[in-house]
């Protein structure tokens, strides 16, 4: 039985808009579970499901999206004043994580965090330099350009071949109502040279990378929290059996399914980096020579991160918690084949799972919901209702675009790489 320190509260910064982020729900259940008093600070609307969530103390106002490190840093100031404490904090998505890495000096007096390296979650989010990365720790990564002219683009055209996956280097950095999106995937030299003309729209380099063709068993995730000793706790690596969007996004069903020799490599490389917290990797096989090929480094808890809650009830969040107030963090009991359902992206497995038969202490044990809980059923209620809006709104936008005889021609079909992003593609 885990014990937190029921003394310290959490706060959960999240500065990307995002109202169906089950992550941010997931850790506030995990840790008001626990009986730690939750504080959230995210960018979301006043119907957002989370905030319907009985383990929920407080919201606070968030800093507005493309905020400052600097506006930032004053709204968790003043979060820090009114929660009164020290506390645990956590980011739930990559602008988050970023500013509490540039402003970790500052944030220590107030706040318990990991001693990460100055810049080393900002090198790792990056995906020009975790190319650098992966060449340093021995890590398979696709084969990755980053043309310097329009020209250059289309010789990576031709050197990677088509479909080849065009991606910003750092997407949090992409303004909204561009329509630019992080990662698209690019049919044509002119398409390749278009999108790097519009590079500094997109605020950072364009990167043009081999293409993994997606397959079954072939997407890989592995989540973890490396302790103040360089221990990897917590966590394990899991098979997405089922995306949004389809063949690339969020895990939309997800199985825990060790692997020994992702997770030796894994550890490899967060040895090599000397990383500190909690991180949340992506992986593709390689069809051509069956490698694991790390395709994103998210500094922060991957939104199915309940997924690896053990036979202990640990999990990263946990983990951080525990590790943060020097309580000791229990062996690892793994749950393998426990499964992780976001039911409004997949709701007809959601609803085989909550239709199948056994005792429900089984049940629990062997699946996790991304919203639905019989303890919390607040949340799930509230999502049927904001997502039925959300789709007829977005039907209707289609048959309005569709209605159009001069229509503009369609943005190039995403391949969304960042959970936070992918409601956009729904």
């Amino acid at each position: 039985m885990l014990t937190l320190d029921t003394r310290v509260p959490a706060v959960l910064l999240r500065i990307d808009r995002n109202p169906f982020h089950h992550g941010t729900l997931g850790a506030v259940r995990s840790l008001g579970r626990a009986g730690v008093e939750v504080h959230v600070a995210a960018a979301d609307s006043a119907e957002s499901p989370v905030r319907r969530s009985r383990y929920l103390h407080q919201t606070h106002p968030p800093p507005p999206p493309g905020a400052s490190l600097r506006e930032i840093a004053v709204v968790l100031r003043r979060i820090s004043h009114r929660v009164a404490r020290p506390s645990v904090l956590i980011p739930m998505d990559d602008a988050g994580a970023l500013a509490i890495g540039r402003l970790q000096r500052e944030l220590a007096e107030t706040y318990l965090l990991p001693d990460q390296a100055r810049g080393l979650a900002e090198r790792v989010a990056d995906k020009a330099t975790l190319t650098e990365v992966c060449a340093e720790a021995g890590i398979p990564h696709p084969v990755t350009l980053l043309p310097e002219t329009p020209a250059q683009a289309a010789a990576a055209v031709r050197q990677l071949g088509l479909p080849l996956v065009a991606k910003w280097s750092r997407p949090w950095l992409v303004p909204t109502g561009t329509g630019l999106r992080s990662t698209v995937l690019v049919r044509s030299a002119g398409q390749a040279q278009e999108l790097y003309r519009r590079s500094e729209e997109a605020g950072s380099r364009l990167l043009l990378q081999a293409f993994l063709p997606d397959a079954p068993g072939h997407d890989w995730f592995v989540h973890g929290y490396v302790d103040r000793a360089g221990a990897v706790r917590g966590g394990g690596s899991g098979r997405k059996h089922r995306s949004w969007p389809r063949g690339a996004g969020l895990t939309a069903v997800g199985e825990w399914t060790p692997d020994p020799g992702l997770r030796a490599a894994v550890d490899r490389l967060v040895g090599t980096l000397g990383y500190r917290g909690i991180f949340d990797l992506d992986f593709r096989v390689d069809p051509a020579t069956g490698e694991h090929c790390l395709l994103d480094f998210n500094p922060r808890p991957g939104a199915q991160f309940r997924l690896f809650a053990d036979g202990t009830d640990l999990d990263v969040v946990r983990a951080q918690h525990l590790d943060m107030t020097h309580r000791p963090l229990p062996t690892a009991a793994a749950l393998p084949g426990r499964s992780f359902v976001v039911e409004n992206y997949s709701p007809l497995a959601a609803l085989r799972a909550l239709t199948a038969a056994g005792p429900a202490s089984t049940a629990a044990h062997r699946r996790e919901f991304a919203w639905h809980a019989q303890d919390d059923m607040a949340p799930a209620r509230a999502l049927w209702m904001l997502w039925s809006r959300h789709v007829t709104r977005r039907a209707l936008g289609r048959m309005r675009r569709t209605a159009r005889p001069t229509a503009p021609a369609a943005p190039p079909a995403p391949v969304p790489t960042t959970r936070e992003r992918a409601v956009a593609d729904a």
